[in-house]
């Protein structure tokens, strides 16, 4: 009984505290007459507006429409006010998809890893084509993406080779063997055609830049970026509690330490000029000062 009295004060004091710094959170507020965007800003990111929601996944395209995956398996695209623009009910049709692409507005993907199966869905989120990497004889592709001319990037970890293939599964193009460039062959996670140029992200290695005709450009040693993205020049990226900032034209490196009200997010992104931040009860959007 005891044990048990114990419990229930426990219990007590922890809903006590929550209550507590709710309130504190609402009389500073009040005192100070400010606004919850004053209180949830600083001198690097300015607070903007919030969606709620119950969502598992978000991306942004070059457009800042926003791609979020909701409780109930829907994949949502929403316009940057928040407007609904389409909604795909089938997310789940081969289980959790292991990547979504939305580099290209017009054009999105949802890749099946353990089916070597991707999904193309147009503007309004139908369905265009389903295509099985099998057929080729891909069975081991870790990561794809849209190409500069709408076809598909992706990196097959059987026979090591950058491929390109057409809407209807068709192979187009591929790199000789990575084994014969490098010492350590790259397991890339992300990749990401932009500005010209085709990125692959090795979270232990960095960033590898292919041209179109699969020669390797360059290396960017940024080891340990998680969340990654690439657009405008620009690739950012978040490394423990700071966001990096890499301008591709200066090879100018700024890095943010990441604000306290940044804390207890599911999922982060970086995308022209502002950071979305995924939480419990929905989406927060900052802009980049």
């Amino acid at each position: 009984m005891k044990i048990k009295n114990q419990y229930i004060i426990f219990l007590f004091a922890i809903s006590s505290i929550s209550s507590c710094a709710q309130t504190r959170l609402a009389n500073t507020l009040q005192k100070d007459k400010i606004t919850e965007a004053e209180y949830k800003s600083d001198s690097n990111f300015k607070y903007s507006y919030f969606i709620a929601g119950s969502f598992s996944f978000i991306d942004v395209d070059v457009l800042d429409n926003i791609y979020l995956i909701t409780a109930n398996n829907q994949l949502k695209k929403l316009k940057p006010n928040g407007d609904s623009v389409a909604v795909f009910n089938d997310v789940k049709k081969f289980g959790n998809p292991s990547s979504i692409d939305v580099s290209n507005p017009l054009k999105t993907l949802l890749y099946y890893k353990n089916y070597s199966t991707v999904v193309i869905l147009d503007r309004f989120l139908s369905v265009r084509n389903t295509i099985n990497f099998r057929k080729e004889n891909i069975f081991k592709a870790k990561t794809i993406a849209t190409s500069y001319d709408n076809n598909i990037w992706l990196f097959d970890e059987q026979d090591f080779k950058l491929k390109k293939i057409s809407d209807d599964g068709k192979l187009l193009s591929e790199t000789t063997d990575w084994r014969q460039i490098f010492d350590d062959v790259p397991s890339p996670t992300e990749m990401i055609d932009c500005d010209g140029a085709v990125y692959l992200h090795d979270i232990e290695k960095g960033f590898y830049v292919f041209d179109y005709y699969g020669s390797l450009k360059n290396n960017l040693p940024f080891i340990n970026w998680q969340h990654a993205s690439i657009a405008r020049n620009k690739i950012t990226g978040f490394v423990d509690n700071t966001f990096q900032n890499y301008e591709l034209q200066t090879l100018n490196l700024k890095t943010y330490t990441l604000p306290v009200f940044f804390k207890d997010y599911k999922d982060i992104k970086a995308m022209n000029g502002k950071i979305y931040l995924l939480k419990e009860t929905g989406l927060e959007v900052y802009t980049i000062l």
